[in-house]
């Protein structure tokens, strides 16, 4: 008797030969690739301010939306998981739609972009893509996407000028910073923010990328890198595979006045929820101030930003015309998964169509 699992000499020696047989395989798959490369849309720089770009993504048709859509992204990763891939893209959806697709591209700050703050973000940059776009197709309001902490950002604009946005949309955003099961944000609260951005000034790409990996240390450090053993002989699956190391360790600096503003005010002070609200340069943002149509996406199973951390908009909003779609999936999943792209660019188009 071998016990319950029935591990045998000849099951141990079967099991070596197969892995033998995929590393052989692995070695030359790998050498025959090239390098892995992301972005499949076409796409032109319509607007800059500094290292900031707006691009405009072109379809195989001319759109047929008559309100543009711009996505903020968030400034830990690249916005370029929007598009990530043919078959793995929310952009490509929505182009296929009829949609008409921007995206910013905070690009990599430097040293000389060390006292960057939250106001540059949302009132220079979010502000002069908004204004771009408005002159641009003449419109007094156009839609705003917002993505993680580039939701957050864009909550914080909307509220500032809701006359200048028509629908907001928000995707796996978090609002409530302190729900229980928000990890990233326990361990933020614990952190001296002021003698951290006063000693490095930029807080490093590295720093930030290794935070998030330790949230998941099991499944992200190890039980990843094994499973690889399993697609090394399929040429396809690997090029996933090394497309989405490559965005996960793609990561810019976080400019440090920005990264001080938001940690303090956000996820130690939770501002969105509290009594003193969350200041912009010289404003307060008042979510109540947010009166136009709200589609809030959040992912079932998202250990970033876990449920009710997204679901806590519904009750700070103004608006009278509230929508959430919960999608069955994790903070990653819901832009590359197969499900996602049936879902979530169909639902994202079907809730603009019934407001234009």
């Amino acid at each position: 008797m071998y016990g319950p699992l029935n591990i045998t000499p000849d099951v141990l020696a079967e099991e070596a030969t197969r892995l033998q047989r995929k590393l052989t395989a692995g070695v030359r798959t790998l050498h025959e690739m090239d390098e892995v490369d992301f972005g499949v849309t076409p796409r032109e720089e319509v607007w800059r301010d500094g290292k900031v770009v707006l691009y405009r993504f072109k379809g195989e048709r001319r759109p047929t939306a008559q309100v543009p859509i711009l996505i903020s992204y968030a400034l830990v990763n690249r916005p370029y998981m929007v598009d990530l891939q043919e078959d793995k893209s929310l952009v490509r959806g929505l182009l296929e739609r009829g949609e008409d697709v921007y995206v910013i591209d905070w690009g990599y700050p430097d040293r000389s972009d060390r006292y960057l703050t939250l106001e540059d973000y949302i009132e220079r940059f979010i502000g002069g893509a908004v204004d771009h776009l408005r002159k641009a197709h003449g419109l007094p309001s156009i839609n705003l996407l917002g993505i993680c902490q580039g939701g957050a950002f864009s909550l914080c604009y909307a509220a500032l000028h809701p006359d200048n946005i028509r629908n907001l949309i928000t995707m796996v955003t978090p609002v409530d910073f302190h729900t229980p099961d928000n990890m990233l944000s326990n361990w933020n609260r614990e952190i001296d923010v002021d003698l951290l951005v006063d000693t490095l000034g930029n807080v490093p790409a590295d720093m930030m990328n290794f935070t998030y990996l330790m949230l998941k240390p099991w499944r992200l450090f190890a039980q990843k890198y094994v499973g690889m053993a399993d697609i090394l002989d399929d040429r396809k699956a690997m090029e996933d595979f090394l497309r989405m190391e490559k965005w996960i360790f793609d990561s810019p600096d976080q400019a440090g006045e920005a990264f001080r503003e938001f940690s303090k005010q956000f996820f130690q002070q939770n501002r969105f929820m509290g009594e003193t609200p969350p200041r912009i340069g010289s404003k307060d943002v008042h979510l109540g101030e947010i009166d136009m149509p709200v589609l809030n996406i959040y992912a079932e199973q998202d250990h970033l930003v876990p449920p009710d951390a997204s679901r806590a908009l519904r009750d700070l909003v103004g608006s009278d015309d509230y929508t959430e779609l919960a999608f069955k999936g994790g903070h990653i999943g819901i832009y590359v998964s197969s499900r996602a792209q049936r879902e979530v660019p169909q639902t994202i188009h079907d809730w603009l169509r019934k407001r234009s």
